[in-house]
């Protein structure tokens, strides 16, 4: 009987937790309503602040995919010596391709590479007029997508140039490398701005919430005058922040998508003159729930850093 009597005694205790805070919830989005103006103007400076390092943070994800795809051409050129016989340089192609670095390699004789060297320069007759082929056998290899950046690939160059038939072995990295390094820029930059439009979002739903606290500062007097707690009148403004946040966030998650979807066409056009199947990467589900759960944290953490400092000031005279 004791048991059960306990047993009831909780879940009555949790069904009226649950309550009271289902109920200052209502009533926060009452308040929302309550001033509509400054509501607004409070949750479209957390959108737009929220927005701007969300649309970064979309710049330098489509900026890493373009790279990533870039680096998918990364390619060694190794120059066999010349005189060399073709079933060494067949024998060399396997063994490099055994590598775990390696994905592929492609074998290119003497007569097929000065043939696509004439049909690219535009000189393929005057090619025919040569006594002897002067080009040497080549090997063109593809690096394992582990191995595709710049150090990576630069430590398989010197491993492979190591071998005895390679004259010479080439890989041409300034390009991916100032790449890298603007990406890096791109980052650091991006990290300093999400910080200073993240402290905005503090100061502007703690501002918003101690201007609410003053305006209300004798019905928060005469609350205190009855009993009421510090922990029961900082619950409805700590609903209140949490409102702002979440429909901040969502809010900040539309106008990301809205900016995908204006400037798709022109990266479609862009990409298409490049003859690449490239598009436009928005917020995945995920990285919109983590957006909204970070803009409902701010607002919550906004709101108690708020109401902590300014109510326990107000005391009834």
């Amino acid at each position: 009987m004791k048991r059960k009597r306990h047993s009831s005694t909780l879940s009555r205790s949790l069904s009226l937790f649950f309550y009271h805070h289902l109920q200052e919830a209502k009533r926060a989005v009452a308040g929302i309503w309550f001033a509509p103006l400054t509501s607004l103007m409070t949750i479209a400076v957390i959108g737009i602040s929220l927005a701007l390092p969300a649309t970064l943070y979309l710049v330098l994800k489509n900026a890493q995919t373009v790279s990533d795809q870039w680096q998918k051409g990364t390619q060694i050129t190794l120059y066999l010596h010349k005189g060399t016989a073709e079933a060494s340089a067949l024998t060399l192609s396997e063994r490099i391709k055994a590598l775990p670095e390696v994905e592929a390699v492609r074998y290119i004789s003497p007569a097929q590479a000065l043939d696509e060297f004439g049909d690219l320069s535009g000189f393929s007759g005057a090619m025919e007029y040569l006594s002897s082929n002067p080009l040497p056998p080549v090997l063109e290899v593809t690096p394992a997508p582990p191995f595709r950046s710049s150090e990576a690939a630069r430590a398989l160059l010197a491993k492979l140039t190591q071998e005895g038939d390679v004259e010479q072995g080439k890989l041409d990295l300034q390009w991916l490398e100032r790449l890298d390094g603007i990406i890096n820029l791109l980052r650091h930059s991006i990290q300093g701005i999400v910080v200073l439009l993240l402290l905005g979002v503090l100061l502007t739903v703690a501002n918003t919430l101690r201007l609410n606290i003053l305006g209300r500062r004798q019905e928060i007097e005469v609350m205190k005058l009855v009993g009421a707690t510090d922990r029961f009148i900082y619950r409805p403004y700590l609903y209140l922040g949490l409102w702002y946040g979440l429909i901040g966030g969502l809010l900040a998650w539309w106008l990301c998508e809205v900016l995908m979807l204006w400037s798709e066409s022109v990266v479609i056009e862009l990409a298409s003159l490049y003859d690449s199947p490239f598009r436009l990467l928005g917020l995945s589900g995920s990285e919109g729930f983590s957006l909204l759960l970070l803009s409902t944290l701010l607002g919550v953490g906004a709101a108690w850093f708020s109401v902590y400092r300014h109510i326990r000031e107000i005391e009834p005279s």
